[in-house]
């Protein structure tokens, strides 16, 4: 097998803001060459494809799905409390039967895809430890996933402020 190699990464903080709709189409072609240039990064120190893989899903999840599309921010300048959202509001409210597992497994691919970008120096190093500590709140996320599946009534409402979705 020959060796996957990395190429140079080139991304600057722009290349993840967006305007207009052709930013759209951009943003999302660097979120996949970031996603890519991620997976053989993981492979490059270690981990075999299919675990590489895993941690690329995860992340694609967190970074496309809900970073970009739903809470329309950059990748590159994390804002406090941005983990949180996702693990303990959004995807409870986004999975169909939320299992603290799989958000685990998700947090997982989340933390090393931030501890790429320190590498990568696009994030410094406190907003590596913020968004680091917000993905090891896993007892706080776990009690958020029981809390959701016990709802009752209009239940919702007082669930959902205790960790709003938007800021």
């Amino acid at each position: 097998m020959s060796e996957l190699k990395q190429p140079e990464i080139v991304f600057e903080h722009d290349d993840f803001e967006r305007v207009s709709f052709d930013d759209e189409l951009r943003l999302d072609e660097c979120c996949r060459e970031l996603l890519k240039r991620f997976y053989l990064n993981l492979v490059k120190n270690g981990m075999t494809q299919q675990q590489a893989s895993e941690m690329a899903f995860s992340a694609d999840l967190y970074l496309r799905d809900f970073l970009v599309d739903f809470a329309r921010r950059n990748v590159v300048r994390p804002q406090p409390g941005i983990v949180r959202r996702f693990a303990a509001t959004w995807f409870i409210t986004h999975t169909l039967d939320p299992e603290m597992r799989i958000l685990e497994r998700h947090l997982d691919g989340i933390r090393e895809l931030y501890r790429f970008l320190h590498g990568q120096h696009l994030i410094s190093r406190e907003e590596l430890d913020f968004l680091e500590d917000e993905a090891a709140q896993t007892d706080y996320y776990r009690r958020r996933i029981e809390s959701f599946l016990a709802i009752v009534g209009d239940g919702y409402f007082a669930w959902e402020a205790e960790c709003p979705l938007r800021d």
